[in-house]
């Protein structure tokens, strides 16, 4: 028997904070050691956090990145076991994602990314290089610093292998995994035993299994103990890094990390066995062919010995079962240990959140009142850091820290229903008691003084006052009262969440939640600077779907029974009067439900589907009960307001990345703001087609809402850019 420990780990690294990373990266190693591994297998760019974007472009990165790297190489870090750390490295006027192989104080090699994660949340190629020579390894000098440290001027720089006495191993990095033809395949024809994924992978719901079959497939036919690590938290923007480190061997798990942690370091580890590697290899015939006519690929050769014999003391690890969190716990953990990485690392003291009692705002009180509960468990377990930033952020004394969620929750969240005329005793009620049982910071507030102001301002200016549509007003006047409301909101809540922590005596200032969903940015409805507009979201990538089973989950599992009664609730604006005739409704004034809603932004994201290939698809999905003709009415719409409201998507709030269909604007989804509404070309493509479908008479030209907008004078940029502002997306 061959047997090898080796050590993986998830890391709560900060983008940008060199001392925050290596240190983390140094508890990480020493701990591997003391379980006596071997190996040590980092997270992608773990030096300097993967989350830096263009502070990659600036020399001081890579600079900072040597500096960490000397003081752990010359330390005893490295000593007796292989590092893989990850580091962006200038080899001439290129610039690498590397993975730099550590052993005895020596660098054995370093491994630049051959292809890069270019697409969705992802930009390196904007930043680095591909490697694209596979042939050899060529040298590379190291900086004179570095060199006079650690003896040594050059070391090799490619594609290649670490050759030990006893068994090879490689590294291949994230994205490389997920190729055609990934490297291990041809690393395995080549002898490599041992694969080691470095790794900067975010949470997205129901993403984890996608992952985990990739490191089971690696090795199940091919043989082979593949290592994968990755970040875990909020590095600084919008993504969570779900750690889930784990070690696989001939296809099955045999270690696996926590995907949803408040802990910043979490070594994995796992005694396995390489002459099992080898024995289901050599009995696999199509890989013994395979590897007999094999492309060579370099090598570099360390005459060491990283294996131990047959020994009754180091027992090996068994297949164990993965563990896969429901999409319900997913929103509940990933969004919660963010905000928890966020409140920590921004300075401020507490989170001040409008609570409507409504499912959405809901939903975030949910969720922070699960962080909550999270830190005192980790306290509980003795985790000293949590347990520090707790105190701080508490501002607790005399020896005091949090024992209890809910009296952990009174000190630092701050909920306030904003109530208005036009609110009902119901969400009042149900935001009172949810608030009770989480533990917030309880307010009641009415606006109608300050929209009464506003409004008596207005009419002194103008000479008129503006009335609801119930109550005879025009579409105008009903959404122009409707954005008085929600833009007052977001100025109190600024308010209160900067000048609170002087009333109660406390440092600094409390960061304001928003709670809009996927699928109202999506369709853009709401009102641009309202509730909405916060300093950051956990909500915001998570569709209206996920939410209302998060919180009947909630109810039962985090111990909020209110919440059961606030998701049965129709979701409403409470933005216009409520007559015995009329209440309003989001679906009514959106025009199309949540669950459609869905569907359009899977289809448009995802499968990139433009008007004419939505409506073909939806004909074949909603072909059964509607006809033609009705599904194109429903595609026009979908894309009329998606384009007059897309310019909301340039302020809107920075939201926790979920789901794969987020409409967000600034890295996820990038297309344009202006947009013509009226969709001429594509429109018309649909209406021939539903004329070979159904036979009906359509006229090729504008609609008669299109000839009143363009009688009016009104072009497409200002319908694009002044319309569609209100929560009631009109």
């Amino acid at each position: 028997m061959r047997l090898l420990k080796v050590a993986t780990c998830n890391l709560n690294q900060w983008a940008m904070d060199f001392d925050c990373n290596l240190n983390n990266i140094k508890e990480s190693i020493t701990q591997a050691k003391q379980a006596g591994a071997v190996i040590r297998l980092g997270p992608e760019l773990e030096i300097t956090g993967y989350g830096c974007e263009d502070h990659f472009l600036e020399l001081d990165t890579i600079n900072h990145g040597w500096e960490c790297l000397k003081e752990i190489l010359v330390g005893d870090w490295t000593d007796g076991i292989l590092c893989s750390i990850g580091m962006p490295v200038i080899k001439g006027s290129e610039r690498y994602n590397c993975q730099v192989l550590c052993f005895n104080r020596k660098i054995i090699m370093i491994r630049p990314k051959m292809w890069l994660a270019n697409d969705g949340n992802y930009r390196e190629l904007r930043w680095f290089t591909a490697w694209k020579h596979k042939d050899q390894l060529v040298d590379f000098q190291l900086p004179s610093e570095i060199a006079e440290a650690v003896l040594q001027q050059s070391v090799p720089f490619g594609y290649g292998y670490v050759r030990f006495l006893d068994t090879a191993v490689a590294a291949e990095v994230c994205e490389e995994l997920f190729t055609p033809i990934p490297p291990h395949a041809e690393l395995a024809l080549n002898g490599v035993e041992v694969f080691m994924n470095a790794s900067g992978s975010h949470h997205q719901l129901r993403k984890l299994d996608v992952r985990l079959r990739a490191f089971i497939g690696a090795t199940h036919t091919r043989g082979g103990v593949y290592m994968y690590s990755n970040q875990q938290g909020c590095d600084g923007g919008r993504l969570y890094y779900d750690g889930c480190s784990c070690v696989v061997v001939n296809g099955e798990v045999v270690a696996q990390g926590s995907q949803f942690s408040l802990r910043d370091i979490e070594v994995v580890t796992a005694q396995v066995d390489l002459d099992a590697v080898a024995s289901l290899r050599g009995s696999i015939s199509s890989f013994q062919e395979q590897a007999s006519c094999k492309n060579t690929v370099s090598s570099v050769l360390v005459p060491y010995k990283l294996c131990q014999p047959f020994n009754m003391q180091m027992s090996l690890s068994s297949p164990l079962q993965i563990n896969y969190h429901s999409p319900e716990e997913e929103i509940a953990f990933g969004p919660g240990c963010w905000l928890w990485d966020y409140l920590r690392r921004s300075g401020a003291s507490g989170f001040l959140l409008p609570l409507s009692g409504g499912a959405d705002s809901s939903s975030v009180a949910a969720i922070v009142g699960c962080m909550c509960q999270l830190v005192v468990k980790e306290i509980e377990k003795g985790d000293e850091q949590v347990k520090a930033d707790a105190i701080r952020i508490g501002n607790y004394t005399d020896g005091q820290f949090p024992t209890d969620s809910k009296e952990f929750a009174k000190r630092i969240f701050y909920t306030v229903f904003m109530g208005s005329e036009n609110s009902s005793e119901d969400t009042k009620k149900r935001a009172k008691d949810l608030a009770d049982e989480i533990g917030s910071w309880h307010l009641d507030v009415s606006i109608d003084g300050v929209v009464s102001a506003l409004l008596s301002l207005f009419q002194t200016l103008t000479g008129k006052r503006p009335r609801y549509k119930v109550d005879g007003g025009s579409n105008i006047e009903n959404l122009g009262l409707q954005n008085i409301q929600a833009r007052i909101r977001m100025v109190l809540a600024f308010m209160l969440a900067s000048l609170l922590p002087w009333v109660h005596s406390k440092p600094g200032f409390y960061l304001v939640l928003g709670s809009s969903n996927v699928d109202e940015g999506l369709r853009g409805y709401l009102t641009k600077y309202d509730c909405s507009s916060a300093d950051i979201n956990p909500i915001g990538s998570i569709s209206k779907q996920d939410l209302r089973a998060f919180l009947r989950w909630a109810a039962v599992h985090l111990g909020y029974s209110s919440l059961a009664e606030i998701e049965a609730a129709p979701p409403t604006a409470e933005l216009e009067p409520i007559r015995s005739n009329y209440s309003q409704l989001d679906e009514v004034d959106m025009g199309m439900t949540y669950e459609e809603l869905s569907v359009y932004g899977r289809l448009r994201k995802i499968f990139r589907c433009g008007p004419v290939s939505m409506f073909k698809n939806l004909c074949y999905r909603w072909g059964s009960r509607l006809s033609p003709s009705e599904v194109a009415d429903k595609v026009k719409h979908f894309f009329k307001y998606y384009s007059i409201n897309r310019h909301k998507m340039t302020v809107l709030t920075p939201s926790y990345h979920a789901e794969s269909y987020s409409p967000e604007d600034n890295r996820f989804d990038l297309r344009q703001f202006l947009y013509n509404a009226r969709w001429p070309y594509q429109f018309s493509k649909i209406d021939e087609l539903v004329k070979e479908l159904d036979g009906d008479k359509v006229a090729f030209g504008e609609t008669s809402e299109q000839d009143k907008s363009r009688a009016n004078g009104l072009g497409m940029g200002v319908v694009a850019a002044g319309s569609g502002d209100p929560k009631s997306g009109l």
